[in-house]
């Protein structure tokens, strides 16, 4: 299977170790995708700095296509975490030359003849969905935990797969999930972290529990999910099946330090 992963790119800072990881939504499920055995080949920009290279190079020695990347003048996107207890907490982050992203007619057609195309909130394409959905391919979008802001709005009635993320199974929740499959996707998942995952797909909920496993860090948890869950899709599994893939393959992200 061919992923299009789309959007935005970070370096994710580690505050209290010194330490520097590639991340950001898109990349860490191109990652975790050929890590399962498929192909993956991500878009975004890069800046001209120490950063942007380190990011190129670390997708390639990975096995992720960075042929479409942009190289802007400028600094890469960077986010600056503090990791408290396993938990990473968020303290600034620097978009950089992503602000300046967005997709050319030619990056289109290369995506359209991919199996699916994967992107996120803070991807910038929100705006060219409706272009990318002419042209048939298929569309997951990880609206992380913000819904009902200005690109929730664009993005929602352009997308087959709606993902986002929540604390636990509710009322309020399903009724979230009921929403969005209202405005159009086929499938609503809401991560919900150490209790697992909940789908509604249009008719009925479906929930799935976790992989146990000790946990490290959570940073790509959700990512790696997302990448497990659309290989299911992909390959026609059962909703639950394609859920427990989402599992494991968090399961195992969550036993080492940073996404990838």
């Amino acid at each position: 299977m061919k992923f299009a992963c789309v959007g935005d790119n970070c370096i994710d800072y580690y505050q209290n170790t010194n330490a520097a990881y590639c991340g950001g939504n898109p990349v860490n499920v191109a990652v975790y995708v050929v890590r399962a055995g498929d192909s993956a080949c991500y878009i975004g920009a890069v800046g001209t700095d120490r950063y942007g290279q380190l990011m190129l190079d670390s997708l390639t020695a990975h096995g992720v296509d960075v042929s479409l990347v942009k190289v802007l003048p400028g600094e890469t996107a960077i986010s600056f975490i503090d990791l408290v207890d396993g938990e990473r907490v968020f303290r600034d982050y620097r978009q950089g030359v992503m602000a300046d992203f967005r997709l050319t007619s030619e990056d289109m057609d290369f995506i359209a003849a991919q199996d699916i195309l994967v992107s996120g909130r803070w991807g910038n394409i929100h705006l060219q969905l409706p272009e990318l959905r002419a042209r048939g391919v298929p569309i997951a979008f990880d609206f992380a935990t913000r819904l009902g802001d200005e690109v929730f709005e664009a993005a929602v009635g352009q997308i087959d797969y709606a993902f986002f993320s929540g604390e636990d199974d509710s009322p309020a929740v399903r009724e979230q999930l009921r929403a969005i499959c209202g405005r159009g996707p086929r499938l609503a998942v809401c991560t919900l972290g150490e209790h697992g995952s909940l789908v509604f797909d249009g008719k009925a909920f479906t929930r799935f529990g976790i992989v146990p496993c000790e946990v490290k860090d959570t940073m790509g948890a959700g990512d790696s999910y997302i990448a497990g869950f659309l290989r299911g899709v992909l390959r026609h599994q059962p909703l639950e099946q394609c859920m427990r893939m989402g599992a494991e393959s968090s399961s195992f992200t969550l036993q080492y330090f940073g996404a990838w």
